[in-house]
């Protein structure tokens, strides 16, 4: 049998993680880990780590990487991770990716790549800064890249679209700051280990699928 493959993918907010990932979980067998949807699963369901995680939120304290990490090694015990995981959101921090050394260890396995989607300042304001999100249940459009069919109404429920608070561009811009001060090291972790390739995702979606999938391949052959 195969070894499964560990993927990290990095890149700022607005690079195309979330879409990226599950595209090439669907493309490779690989199960889509998100930190967001960890947490919003156990929110829901008020797990033990969830009530964990909401204690910190109550407080408005930050919730620690123990409780992250525990989130992830429970998830990594699922039987759709036996071929591999796609991690994304996951880790941000070096504290995060040693734990997560540490976790695939136990499993006798490791991160065979990371890869950081890069994409420039200006472009990333212009993704998110653009997103418009309707009142009712949360469906996204772009003014230019997906507008609605009725300025400023949702096409599927004819609600109102607004701005979301952390889609205005001071604040995107702030969001991007944020992100490279938190996980600039982690590039540097896995780039000081010969595991970090940048892909362009200034591109369009299928063409940064496309550098994905070849970079895996390439990583799979070297490995072989």
């Amino acid at each position: 049998m195969a070894h499964p493959l560990y993927i990290v993918l990095l890149g700022p907010p607005g690079a195309g993680k979330g879409t990226q990932a599950r595209r090439l979980s669907e493309r490779l067998g690989l199960a889509h880990v998100s930190t967001g949807d960890l947490f919003r699963k156990h929110l829901r369901e008020q797990t033990r780590l969830g009530q964990l995680a909401q204690s910190y939120m109550n407080k408005g304290e930050l919730v620690p990487d123990s409780v992250t990490i525990a989130m992830v090694q429970e998830r990594l015990q699922e039987p759709d991770t036996v071929k591999g995981v796609i991690f994304d959101g996951f880790p941000r921090t070096v504290a995060q990716a040693e734990a997560l050394d540490d976790l695939l260890a136990q499993l006798g396995g490791r991160v065979n790549l990371a890869v950081l989607i890069q994409v420039p300042e200006e472009v990333l304001v212009e993704r998110l800064s653009g997103r418009r999100t309707c009142r009712a249940q949360g469906h996204i459009f772009h003014v230019k890249y997906n507008p609605p069919k009725v300025p400023g109404k949702c096409d599927f429920d004819g609600s109102e679209l607004y701005q979301r608070e952390d889609d205005k561009p001071e604040t995107v811009r702030r969001r991007i700051q944020v992100y490279w001060e938190q996980t600039g090291p982690v590039v540097d972790y896995y780039r000081a280990r010969g595991l970090l390739v940048e892909v362009d995702g200034a591109q369009d979606m299928d063409t940064v699928t496309q550098a994905l999938l070849d970079v895996v391949t390439a990583r799979e052959d070297d490995e072989v």
